[in-house]
């Protein structure tokens, strides 16, 4: 008994800064380099969400500085909506203090301790305070607070609370020193910000490295994404306990009231359903639902049909700004882009989106590099633990015309994106990089991913035949001109112009153009005729210093300085000729030295007898 007493009195409970005190490692705090990261990321992130929250254009500054070599200075900048003067402790000093917690709804942070997390490392490792400054508005002053997290309470210290000058509109800035190191490469500051901008386009990043080097990761569209809706939760999704705590603490003295104001998809005849699946009176109240009760009325939610939860409060980023932010920050060749319909994981919404991105300057005997991202936010950390990993290894790429030693990820010039957006990204840890590999959710990027692999190996395919086409005509044009030459030696005449017997061989479009004087100038005539066994369109240019005359048919003129340029739209079927004539007060011997034909629109090899500009 004694020592039974003596025990207690050393019993006490800690809060959860105290907790994350001495466990910083669970939220990302286990290095140098990441450390630096880390408090980066919480950062943006609260940038990014708050700006889009107030339909405000993001312009994000990040500054690091060198302090000593083993500590550095933070400084991040926003443009956003400002915090008011009273939540700005709370905000950046008072661990699980945030608004996303409860909300259903697409955000990037939505446990609250990411940007106080970072305070608490900061003041662990330098022990100096967090320095912030916030403006709501033009007309309002600039507060300036300098804040500790005193972790035996989880409240914020204030150190000091002051109205400074401040030369922005609106907006948030904090500066943190800390123990930790900036690097290049792999898992860098530099590496996170250029995936963020890849999936969030409408943002201007600006960085300054320790160096003083200015990176600016600038905006690639000034649409902002689709604010998500809040929606209440979906039943399909609702543990048995959680369910119990609603009854008890719910306000409708109904049952029937309850489920149709309580969850999404649930109308009055669909709640009179459930409970009469469930053998309980619609007009029951909800605190007086017993523990059996709520157990068959849990598992009637899967015996009624109900509708899936809507997908309103889903923010996807869409295929034409992941084409736009790979092609802003890498160049490609080939990009194709996929997203999924919405589905569901345990009542919570998500949807996936996927791009891949091959060729230009992507190295090609390394793996292939898999950009991870959940609800906007890059994964740099933790790869392999990740459903987006495991998904993309399970994929066969050989049949998709890709190296896959192994049961490994592929080798080539290749780039995988994959973002999961949701109201609950079900994350492996607190740290935040890496999702657990839920079914519904690896089900459906494998479903993505198969997709585009199977556009990757048309296209891979196309380029095999042109590479064996262009092999062909370079053998071809290697061989007839000798044939050509020595049979007019023979016939002790001119070479003849083997171009359409090239055209005809390879299967190509044939351009020639014929001038005839007519006395006065000269009648021009262009041919085109389709070889191929598909249809063609393309536009055929002709830029010229001079002035045509009766044009059949009559082009678009462009005015090009000096040079007019004339452009027709062609189509040819194949087998099908075409011509275009137009007349030229010129001479001969200047029509000899008229610019070849331009043609745009269709690809080089299919060309013989012009030229092939594509833009």
């Amino acid at each position: 008994m004694v020592i039974a007493e003596e025990l207690a009195k050393k019993q006490k409970a800690i809060s959860i800064a105290e907790f994350f005190e001495k466990n910083r490692q669970i939220l990302g705090f286990d290095s140098s380099p990441r450390c630096l990261l880390t408090s980066v990321k919480e950062a943006v992130d609260n940038s990014l969400d708050a700006c889009e929250e107030s339909d405000i254009l993001p312009d994000i500054f990040i500054k690091i500085e060198n302090k000593t070599k083993n500590s550095v200075t933070l400084i991040v900048e926003d443009n956003g909506p400002g915090i008011v003067k009273d939540q700005i402790p709370k905000v950046f000093a008072k661990l699980l203090y945030g608004s996303r917690f409860h909300s259903m709804k697409q955000s990037r942070g939505q446990q609250g301790i990411g940007i106080s997390a970072a305070v608490l490392y900061s003041q662990l490792t330098s022990g100096r305070p967090a320095k912030i400054v916030s403006k709501i508005d033009r007309d309002a002053p600039a507060h300036y607070f300098e804040l500790l997290i005193n972790t035996q309470t989880n409240e914020p210290e204030i150190l000091t609370d002051r109205v400074i000058e401040w030369d922005r509109v609106r907006g948030t800035r904090i500066e943190l020193e800390m123990e930790a190191a900036y690097i290049r490469g792999k898992k860098s500051v530099h590496e996170y910000l250029k995936d963020t901008a890849i999936v969030n386009p409408h943002a201007r990043i600006t960085l300054i490295e320790p160096d003083n080097n200015r990176v600016v990761f600038e905006r690639a569209t000034d649409k902002m994404p689709v604010q998500p809706e809040e929606i209440l939760p979906h039943p399909a999704g609702i543990e048995l306990g959680t369910l119990m705590k609603m009854l008890r603490y719910s306000e409708r003295e109904k049952l029937a009231p309850f489920l149709r104001y309580s969850f999404s998809r649930i109308g009055l005849h669909t709640a009179e359903e459930i409970s009469k699946k469930a053998g309980i009176d619609p007009e029951k109240s909800p605190q007086e639902v017993t523990l059996d009760e709520a157990k068959r009325l849990h598992e009637a939610f899967t015996k009624v049909k109900i509708s899936a939860p809507p997908t309103d409060c889903l923010s996807p980023i869409t295929d034409e700004l992941i084409r736009k932010g790979l092609e802003k920050e890498h160049t490609i060749d080939f990009i194709e882009t996929i997203t999924r319909p919405p589905s569901v994981h345990s009542g919570h919404p998500f949807q996936i989106e996927a791009g891949i991105a091959y060729g230009g300057n992507l190295p090609k005997e390394e793996k292939v590099e898999i950009l991870r991202f959940a609800n906007r936010v890059p994964l740099l950390y933790q790869q392999g633990a990740c459903a987006i990993t495991h998904a993309v290894e399970n994929i066969k790429w050989k049949n998709y015309s890709l190296n896959q030693p192994g049961e490994t990820l592929p080798t080539g010039p290749a780039i995988v994106l994959v973002h999961v957006a949701s109201t609950h990204i079900p994350f492996t840890s607190e740290s935040k990089e890496a999702i657990a590999d839920i079914p519904e959710m690896v089900e459906e990027i494998e479903l993505a991913l198969k997709d585009l692999g199977r556009r990757l190996k048309l296209y891979l395919s196309r380029q095999d035949s042109l590479a064996r086409r262009r092999e062909k005509e370079e053998i071809i044009q290697k061989i007839l001109p000798r044939i050509a030459k020595k049979v007019g030696e023979i016939l002790d005449r001119p070479a003849p112009d083997i171009a359409p017997v090239v055209a005809k061989i390879m299967g190509n479009v044939l351009i020639s153009r014929s001038v005839q004087p007519d006395g006065r100038g000269c009648d021009v005539e262009i041919k085109l005729r389709n070889h191929g066994d598909s249809v063609h369109h393309f536009s055929l240019h002709e830029t010229l210093l001079h002035e045509i005359i009766s044009p059949s048919p009559e082009p678009k003129k462009i005015q090009l300085g000096k040079q007019n340029d004339y452009v027709w739209k062609i189509s040819l079927k194949p087998g099908e000729q075409k011509a275009v004539v137009y007349k030229l007060d010129i001479k001969s011997d200047e029509a000899s030295k008229l610019p070849q034909p331009i043609v745009e629109g269709i690809k080089e090899e299919l060309i013989t007898g012009a030229k092939v500009v594509n833009v």
